[in-house]
């Protein structure tokens, strides 16, 4: 009889387990991927902006900084850096969070991209992979869902002129409190090109998770999303960051090529 109760107990909950293993699917905790497994590589290095450039058309005011305070109830929209002689494995967009967006030196293709970053509250930047499509950087943290392609984690709209087309919202709200650090892991395959030089096939984001949690899947970009760098698509091209859109700070930023996904 215990036998039977047992069976019946795990068969009614099977669609339920099913159910959470489908909303979570690919959820990764723990320590970031570049302390877990081998071929990564750091875009910052502790000391300077070596490696890094701003982007034409003003001047370029990030600096690196030991570490990062936000005071919710002295100054809510802002982040202060804290001197000192530790290294400086922290960057942020200036004293005042409104300088030109940050561009690697280097050019990638297909590659896996881990960033974490800070945001006070109301704040807003972007991480453009070939410095073209946009990962969204938002304080959307209380946000009603569904969300929409402004929020953290989309990815961005495009825009004809007047106003924003396509894009891919999260599928959830995964934003932590602003002064926390967050993260974003990214798998992006860039655009083809044939021979004579015509694109074939277009980005994709293959899988996002924001703070460990999926939240986009095989997003397919057909062209440059708002406000991303003045250049064409292309097999290779730099990443960037946005530095004009109020107060932000990166850490451990590091990239490896681009590998199959295995959902663990």
């Amino acid at each position: 009889m215990k036998k039977l109760l047992v069976f019946f107990f795990c068969i009614s909950l099977a669609p339920v387990f099913a159910q959470d293993e489908a909303l979570n699917d690919g959820e990764m905790h723990g320590d970031p991927p570049f302390l877990l497994e081998a071929g990564w590589t750091p875009l910052l290095n502790g000391r300077d902006l070596s490696g890094w450039h701003g982007a034409p058309g003003r001047r370029c005011d990030w600096f690196t900084t030991p570490g990062i305070l936000w005071e919710r109830l002295v100054a809510p929209t802002r982040l202060t850096a804290v001197p000192g002689p530790r290294p400086a494995g922290t960057i942020m967009n200036g004293p005042a969070g409104d300088t030109a967006s940050l561009v690697t030196d280097k050019k990638f293709g297909d590659i896996e991209l881990y960033i974490e970053y800070m945001i006070p509250k109301g704040s807003n930047s972007g991480v453009y992979l070939h410095g073209l499509y946009e990962i969204q950087i938002f304080d959307s943290w209380g946000s009603d869902e569904p969300m929409t392609t402004s929020d953290a984690g989309a990815v961005y709209h495009r825009w004809d002129g007047s106003k924003g087309f396509g894009g891919s919202p999260p599928s959830r709200n995964a934003a932590r409190r602003p002064g926390e650090w967050q993260s974003f892991y990214i798998w992006f395959r860039g655009p083809r090109f044939n021979a004579a030089g015509r694109k074939i096939e277009n980005a994709r984001f293959k899988r996002v998770l924001h703070n460990g949690l999926s939240i986009q899947k095989d997003v397919e970009v057909d062209g440059p999303t708002r406000a991303g760098l003045d250049s064409p698509e292309a097999p290779e091209n730099p990443l960037m960051l946005q530095g004009d859109e109020g107060f932000v700070a990166y850490r451990n930023i590091y990239v490896r090529p681009l590998r199959p996904i295995i959902l663990r």
